[in-house]
């Protein structure tokens, strides 16, 4: 009897340390083996053109593109990918987007030794994996919609708005976003006026600051901003039309 081929696994983590350590999890089980790796969301999506896996599993907070946006790609590019969300955070917020961008499971890193196979194996059967906090999440936030007859509220800021915030959070230039997301300049530069007064923030460093308290990145992916929120023309990637400093 021939043994069932392992389901072929790409894993996206900006921690190199992390992506080691969930990487012997998964290989350490026969019908389980990462073909791939991926640093950031952006990488994740071209490593799924190239080696055609059946999961992913992708962390929320990195560089360039989050979990979360590369979900939203690959379930539109590769709809028969089944899609996981590894992450340290507990949040509700997360947890809904993840389902909407295509997600069938969402485990947290603190216990990815108990749960991550586990949670693997059921999207293979495609069966949804919650942890716990997650199931909760789920019934209380139906419970409280039908009995307030409401959905959920609707996003400040769409998808293209968000990707281009983080990208001006982490430092890249107009031209180096409008490249990343085959756009022009000036599109970049209407969506960032947009987002700035849809969020009412005031210039680059405000919106650096929203990004992190939403944990749309880390801090350590965001530019160095100069003290009291000011920069050369050199050094703010951006410009901040109308700002102080």
């Amino acid at each position: 009897m021939t043994e069932a081929t392992p389901t072929r696994i790409l894993l996206a983590d900006d921690h190199h340390l992390v992506r080691r350590g969930v990487r012997l999890i998964l290989d350490s089980e026969p019908d389980l083996t990462v073909v791939a790796e991926a640093g950031d969301g952006a990488e994740a999506i071209e490593a799924a053109r190239t080696h055609h896996p059946d999961l992913a599993v992708l962390d929320v907070a990195m560089p360039r593109l989050t979990g979360l946006q590369a979900a939203r790609e690959l379930s539109r590019i590769q709809p028969e990918l089944r899609i996981l969300i590894l992450t340290m955070y507990d949040n509700e917020q997360y947890f809904f987007e993840a389902l909407a961008a295509g997600a069938s499971g969402y485990v947290l890193k603190s216990v990815a030794d108990r749960d991550l196979v586990k949670a693997c194996r059921a999207t293979m059967r495609d069966e949804p994996f919650l942890y716990p906090g997650a199931v909760n999440a789920l019934i209380r936030n139906y419970l409280d919609r039908v009995r307030e007859g409401q959905s959920l509220p609707a996003r400040a800021i769409t998808d293209r708005e968000e990707e281009i915030l983080k990208l001006i959070a982490e430092g890249h230039t107009s031209q180096e976003i409008a490249d990343t997301l085959v756009i022009s300049p000036k599109t970049v530069e209407r969506h960032r006026a947009n987002l700035l007064q849809k969020l009412g923030l005031k210039d680059r460093l405000e919106l650096t600051r929203y990004v992190i308290r939403v944990g749309l990145t880390d801090p350590d992916h965001t530019t160095e901003a100069a003290p009291n929120g000011a920069s050369t023309a050199e050094s703010s990637p951006v410009s901040d039309r109308g700002a102080h400093g």
